[in-house]
Order: structure tokens, then C-alpha cells, then sequence
């Protein structure tokens, strides 16, 4: 019977792993905590048991019993967020990595526990001590996985890191099993024990220093995105203030020259040189600039359209802007210029590649309530559009589209919304940007 025990207590392990797992996923649940929990709880318990069960019947160490049983538990983990599939595995074997160093210290005081050893290496109070040091481990990280390990998560700008980054993990697991002693009494002679423990701890600290250096990288990456997001949306509202003083100037020089066409018009019809006047009107309207300003009375806003607009124009892509938007936005106005842009470039990338012939770019931007601002951008587009596991691929590179998912990530972060819909030769963006209720 107290194998049985040992067994299921070591398997018991899943539970504050799988805690931790699900710790910085919060955004990308499939279900509702809750009812995750009243389904993912049962299952651990059942497989806990089921690992007892086995261990006590078979003679099997129930170390090697935990390996099928977290393959299980991994399996269930990853079909239940919304993640791509290289980082759901990445976070599971870095917690299995974390809790395998503190099985080895687990491992190291087996022996000087005073409760009667069954199956090797670890005995009923060691079994019972792994436990609750995982326990101890989670409720220690529980902020920076809520915190630090999320934003890395949501982070898009080194999304290939996360091909590699299960390997670390991997390598940590093989090394804690290979340590572990054929016999546990070895650990009895000289100085092995001690050796054993500062070993076990030194490589879960090199772990989390390596996590930490991994989270420094990310922020710096991060904030470098973010600057030369900032640096575009500037160079834009350069190009657009560019284009205002070139039409203020080309205004000023036709009112100036007004004047003068009066005199002459009123010459003409003096002389009623009817057909000459006719003539002079056709060629003056060839000199009035067209007018591109006032898209919205929001200035950033209007700076991203009008930018795009311009270069639009310059591809002959038809196009058209409704955009009702106010001065002052219940919204961060980086957010939505930085949506807006992310957006009307993937608008103009698939344009230029669809037939001239079929090119239409529709914008419309509104306030819902007085905290909501909805967006809408649809393009025609020829081609397929490439999805993996949900998540939108590039069409200028291996791997995620960069654009989308930093549209999907903005408008989410706030209890935002956003749904891309494509069918038909069109693709369509629809966003929900929230702000704070007054």
C-alpha cells in the first residue's frame, strides 16, 4: 500500500505543474478558468491514480511512469489554449525541467527522511517532500509567470527563437535522470549527498538565470520593435505634414494668381468672346489642386490615412475612407495608428498583387458607445491566405505573419476584439479597440 501512496504522490507532481503552466496563459484559454479547472483536476487525479496503480502492480519505478503520464497531461495542455504549438511545448518542458532539479533534491534526502523507503530512488516522505517543494516553486513564480513569462508570450518580434527554445529544457530533464544514482544508499558515502543537492539546486538556478536572460532579451527586442514601430508612424506624419505644406503653398500661389484670371475672364466677357472664355475656364481647372486633407478631424489618424492614401493614389488602387472619428479618441491613439497602419500596408502589399483590374481597398473607422472605437479595412486580394494552428503565416517569410498577430495583440490587450475574414477574392479586418469607461 505504501507504494501505491509513493507512486501516486510523485505523479501528483502534475498538479502545481500544470498550475504553472497554465499561469501565463490566461489570454489564450480555449475555456473558462473554472471550467478548465473542473476538467483538468479529475483528469491529473485519475492519471495520478492510474500511475499508482501500475507502480504497485508492476514493480514499475514510478519515475518512468511520469514520462507517458505527462505526455498525456502536455498533449491535453496544448489543445487547450490558443497558442502556436512551439511555444505551448516550450513552456511545458521548462516547468518539467524546473521540477525535475527539484527532484533531484527529492533524490538527495530520500535517504535521511525518516520514513521507510519503497521503490527507489525516492521514499514515501521524499515523494511527499518533491511535492510540496513544487508547490512552494509555483507559488514563488506565480508573478513572474503572470507577469514577465505572458509578456514574453505575447512578445512577436523573435518569433523563430521559439523553434529552438524547447531544446534547453530537454537537455536539463536528460541531464537530472542521468544523475540519478542506481542505488539511492550511494548518496550515503562521503559527501555525495551535499554534492548531489548543490549540484540539483545550481542547475535549477542556471535554469531560471537562463529564463531571466531570455526575458532581458526579449524586453530589449521588444522595445527596439516598438521604436522603430514609432520611428515609421513618425516618418509618416513627416511624409503627411510634407504634403500639407506643398498644398498650403500650391493654395496660396492660386489665390494669388485669382486675381489676375478675374481681370481676364471679366475682359472676356466684356468682348463676349464666348468661345475663348469657354477655352480660358478649361484651362484654369487644369491648374487647381485636388484637395486630400481632412480624412478625419483626429490629426494622427488622419496623418496614417492620408500617408496611405497617398501612396495608394500612386498605385492606382482604388480606394475610399469613412472615417468618423472626433478630435480627442476614447482610445490610445498609438494603438489605433499603429493598428490602422499594420492594416492599410497589408492592404496595399496584397493589392499589388492582385489584378488591376480587381483592386478595391474599403476603410471605415467609427465610435461605438463612448469608450469603444470599431474599425473595419477590406482589400481584395488573389492568392491563398496561409494559417497554421490558427495564427495567420507571412507572405514575405517563414513563419508568423508579424503584422497580424501585432494587430491581434493590440486590440486584445484591453478586452479588445478583432476577427480577420477572408472568402472570396477579399479579406476583411474587423477591430474592437476598448478604452477606459468613464
Amino acid at each position: 500500500m505504501k507504494e501505491f501512496l509513493c507512486a501516486t504522490i510523485e505523479c501528483m507532481v502534475l498538479l502545481p505543474g500544470m498550475l504553472c503552466a497554465y499561469l501565463p496563459m490566461k489570454q489564450y484559454l480555449r475555456m473558462r478558468p473554472f471550467r478548465l479547472a473542473a476538467f483538468m483536476v479529475p483528469l491529473i487525479l485519475l492519471l495520478c491514480l492510474a500511475g499508482g496503480v501500475l507502480s504497485w502492480g508492476f514493480h514499475v519505478n514510478p519515475i518512468w511512469l511520469l514520462f507517458p503520464i505527462a505526455a498525456i497531461a502536455g498533449t491535453v495542455y496544448v489543445h487547450t489554449i490558443r497558442i502556436t504549438l512551439w511555444k505551448s511545448i516550450s513552456v511545458f518542458l521548462s516547468i518539467c525541467a524546473c521540477f525535475s532539479c527539484l527532484g533531484g533534491v527529492a533524490v538527495a534526502v530520500s535517504g535521511i527522511l525518516p520514513f521507510e523507503k519503497s521503490v527507489p530512488p525516492l521514499s514515501l516522505g521524499a515523494a511527499i517532500a518533491w511535492f510540496l517543494m513544487c508547490s512552494v516553486f509555483v507559488a514563488l513564480v506565480w508573478y513572474p509567470s503572470t507577469h514577465a513569462a505572458r509578456k514574453i508570450l505575447d512578445e512577436r518580434s523573435f518569433a523563430q527563437t521559439w523553434y529552438v527554445f524547447w531544446i534547453l529544457p530537454l537537455l536539463f530533464i536528460g541531464l537530472n535522470l542521468a544523475m540519478v544514482p542506481v542505488h539511492p544508499n550511494i548518496l550515503g558515502f562521503g559527501r555525495l549527498r551535499p554534492m548531489y543537492i548543490l549540484i540539483s539546486l545550481s542547475l535549477l538556478f542556471l535554469l531560471l538565470l537562463f529564463y531571466a536572460l531570455f526575458y532581458l532579451m526579449a524586453s530589449s527586442l521588444n522595445r527596439n520593435s516598438r521604436l522603430r514601430q514609432e520611428n515609421q508612424f513618425l516618418a509618416m506624419q513627416q511624409a503627411r505634414y510634407d504634403n500639407l505644406r506643398t498644398a498650403i503653398a500650391q493654395t496660396r500661389e492660386t489665390r494669388h494668381d485669382m486675381r489676375h484670371h478675374f481681370n481676364i475672364l471679366q475682359h472676356l466677357v466684356e468682348q463676349k468672346e464666348w468661345e475663348t472664355l469657354a477655352q480660358y475656364l478649361s484651362d484654369v481647372q487644369d491648374y487647381i489642386p485636388a484637395s486630400e486633407l481632412d480624412l478625419c478631424d483626429n490629426a494622427a489618424v488622419d496623418s496614417v490615412a492620408g500617408h496611405y492614401g497617398l501612396l495608394y493614389r500612386k498605385h492606382n488602387i482604388p480606394f475610399s475612407f469613412e472615417l468618423d472619428l472626433p478630435q480627442n479618441l476614447p482610445v490610445p491613439e498609438p494603438d489605433l495608428c499603429l493598428i490602422m497602419s499594420n492594416l492599410l500596408e497589408n492592404a496595399l502589399e496584397a493589392s499589388l498583387k492582385t489584378d488591376p483590374a480587381k483592386r478595391l481597398i474599403k476603410v471605415q473607422a467609427r465610435l461605438h458607445s463612448d469608450h469603444m472605437v470599431l474599425l473595419t479595412v477590406e482589400n481584395t486580394f488573389d492568392g491563398d491566405v496561409r494559417k497554421n494552428d490558427g495564427v495567420f503565416l507571412s507572405s514575405k517569410r517563414r513563419g508568423e505573419g508579424v503584422g497580424l498577430q501585432s494587430v491581434r495583440h493590440i486590440a486584445e490587450k484591453n478586452e479588445g476584439y478583432c476577427r480577420f475574414l477572408y472568402g472570396s477574392g477579399t479579406f476583411c479586418a474587423n477591430v474592437i479597440l476598448r478604452g477606459e469607461k468613464v
